[in-house]
């Protein structure tokens, strides 16, 4: 009896289509072919902005566009890619990563490249942030791939690990979705927040310097958000949505935007309450956002600085990684997102020296690939096992 060929994971299939025998080396066609896939996917999507703005870029950012600066950039990425894509099929004698390279720049150009006429209609109520998914792909993986790559705590770790797949659609659904995450944590948070208010307080806040109210910002914000991260662990039902999170075995940048929507919902909303109860200015509530967009992703990153005279006081990778440890010393600490005294000040600060976790995960269950069946699964009957 013949046996069916076991079902491929789309990363097994991935790497299949782009496998072949030779190293991934500098000089070796993959990073090229890599890179030229890259481009040509964000300068496709771009495009595809350009076609339907109305329908796939945020009406926050859609004024604010150096337009020509924009179309300038499509079309370089567009030359890059393809430059890059052609390079890759000379040096690679599998030429798949050279052929997609080139098939998305050819996509991209045969809809118009930058020089699409972009089309006055009505602004739509309903909206996707495409636009918003394409600027943090540049920025944040310009930032992060290249520190990784100099200063990695695991040398060797592909980019291309288990589960990256998964967390690039967590990535994309964490930006495309923008208008879903205002709505269901900004609108209740304002609500809330104007009921609870304590006009008093707020003026005490708001009469403080600017940078003062950023400082007390991120204090407050990181004392609620390790709050509800403890309740998250702590209830059985909370902690089938946050076990998501923790499900990532192998840690690096993107590894941060594995979070259930739920778990999302609740936490930001949250963590933004008090900070609209006691009346922030806006300009400290967004230089406090920008920070935790990028300070989530550095302590998820697979990067290993020696700052340890800092470490006590902002945290750092190495405090974080040690909260998705999977060995036993590792369960249930270090909480806090920005300021580690917050787990001295509780009891559950967790620091060895010099010393990281030897794994990541959880230590009895492993999750389905992919966003949608991980979305689904804390809802299944399988009980939460950790708490």
């Amino acid at each position: 009896m013949v046996r069916p060929a076991p079902r491929l994971s789309a990363e097994q299939w991935l790497a299949r289509v782009f496998a072949d025998e030779r190293p991934r080396h500098f000089g070796s066609g993959w990073l090229s072919g890599v890179l030229g896939i890259v481009l040509g996917v964000l300068a496709l999507l771009a495009v595809l902005c350009l076609h339907f703005p109305q329908y796939l870029t945020l009406p926050e950012l859609r004024s604010r566009y150096p337009l020509q600066l924009v179309r300038l950039a499509i079309d370089l990425g567009l030359l890059a890619a393809m430059g890059l894509a052609g390079l890759s099929m000379l040096l690679r004698r599998k030429k798949a990563l050279g052929v997609t390279g080139l098939a998305l720049a050819g996509a991209a150009l045969a809809l118009g490249a930058g020089g699409v006429d972009i089309p006055r209609g009505q602004a739509s109520a309903v909206y996707l942030g495409l636009d918003w998914f394409v600027l943090g792909v540049l920025t944040t993986a310009a930032v992060f791939v290249p520190l990784e790559g100099a200063f990695p705590l695991r040398r060797g770790q592909s980019a291309f690990r288990r589960g990256w797949l998964t967390d690039t659609q967590y990535f994309f659904a964490s930006h495309v979705l923008a208008q879903v995450m205002s709505v269901a944590v900004l609108a209740p948070a304002v609500a809330l927040g104007a009921v609870l208010a304590v006009p008093p307080a707020q003026a005490a806040v708001q009469s403080l310097p600017l940078v003062v109210q950023f400082g007390l910002c991120v204090l407050v914000a990181d004392l609620a958000q390790y709050g509800v991260h403890r309740v998250f662990h702590a209830m059985p039902l909370l902690w089938r949505f946050h076990k998501v999170h923790h499900s990532v075995e192998v840690m690096d940048w993107l590894a941060g935007s594995r979070l259930h929507l739920v778990d999302v919902i609740v936490t930001r909303g949250l963590v933004l309450l008090p900070l609209i109860v006691l009346g922030f200015d806006m300009a400290a509530v967004y230089a406090y956002l920008a920070l935790v967009s990028i300070h989530a992703v550095f302590i998820h990153a697979n990067f290993a600085p020696r700052w340890a005279w800092l470490e006590r006081w902002i945290a750092s990778p190495r405090f974080h990684h040690w909260h998705h440890g999977a060995e036993a010393e590792a369960r249930d600490v270090n909480f806090a997102v920005h300021l580690p005294m917050i787990d001295r000040w509780f009891g559950t600060y967790h620091m060895p020296e010099g010393c990281w976790p030897s794994a990541y995960g959880i230590a009895d269950e492993r999750a389905p690939d992919g966003w949608l069946r991980q979305f689904v699964w804390p809802f299944l009957r399988k009980a939460a096992t950790r708490p």
